[in-house]
């Protein structure tokens, strides 16, 4: 069994605030991994410390053989990700972006790469439109081609279909689908129960910055227990004490 992603006792705090308190989880190569909690549970800062963005308060961290604390870029070298906030430079174009990206990335083809999603996505019509004249909706779909333009082994991606209309909803989830059958993982972040539940592999759930629950779906599956259901009955059960 290969693990992608190990996180032991990590945590982030905020002056008083513990954002993330001593949550352990790991992630196998080729799962599809909800991270799923309400608003203010801490999965935005759970991917921060994955990433190397934010650095932790306690705990450790491994990416794909990477230690975030140690050597943060590196992380980020290796994996696609995706912000909570759409936030492609506002001064160039979509296609000046993927351009960029390919050059810090060292992408070999990269107009051949930006063209085929462009198409995929269908935002070809906004190539050479600036980004901060592109719509929340495609913005996001220039973010979700970043995060994948170099195939990464490991993405993580936060809240990816939340500015999506039904019908790229589905185009974006069966290409999730498909890109961990071939082997890959992604690590997904949201608090959309229902699309967890049916495209996640296995999950978290976090509370507050605590680990409450995390395993397979099918196990939910097998008991008869659906995940919507299982989540509220769990979070309000320990907001209730």
């Amino acid at each position: 069994m290969t693990f992608v992603l190990e996180a032991r006792d990590l945590s982030k705090t905020y002056g008083d605030v513990n954002a993330v308190d001593r949550v352990s989880l790991i992630v196998e190569a080729g799962a599809l991994f909800g991270l799923l909690g309400p608003n203010g549970s801490g999965k935005t800062t759970m991917i921060k410390m994955l990433t190397g963005q934010t650095r932790p308060s306690g705990g450790l961290a491994t990416v794909l053989g990477v230690d975030v604390t140690r050597d943060p870029v590196g992380v980020r070298r290796l994996v696609g990700i995706i912000p909570e906030q759409e936030t492609p430079p506002s001064f160039l174009t979509a296609a000046e972006y993927l351009e960029f990206v390919g050059a810090v990335r060292n992408i070999p083809d990269i107009e051949t790469k930006a063209d085929w999603w462009f198409d995929f996505l269908d935002f070809a019509d906004k190539r050479n439109v600036l980004c901060k004249d592109l719509s929340r909706g495609t913005r996001q779909k220039l973010m979700f081609t970043q995060a994948f333009l170099h195939e990464p082994a490991l993405a993580l991606i936060d809240e990816p279909l939340i500015n999506f209309d039904p019908i790229m909803q589905e185009v974006v989830k069966d290409y999730l689908a498909g890109y961990v059958k071939s082997g890959r993982t992604i690590f997904l972040s949201t608090h959309i129960l229902e699309v967890a539940e049916e495209i996640c592999s296995s999950f978290a759930i976090l509370h507050k910055g605590t680990l409450l629950y995390t395993g397979p779906v099918a196990e939910l599956t097998a008991r008869g227990d659906h995940l919507p259901s299982f989540f509220l009955s769990l979070v309000r059960k320990d907001r209730n004490g």
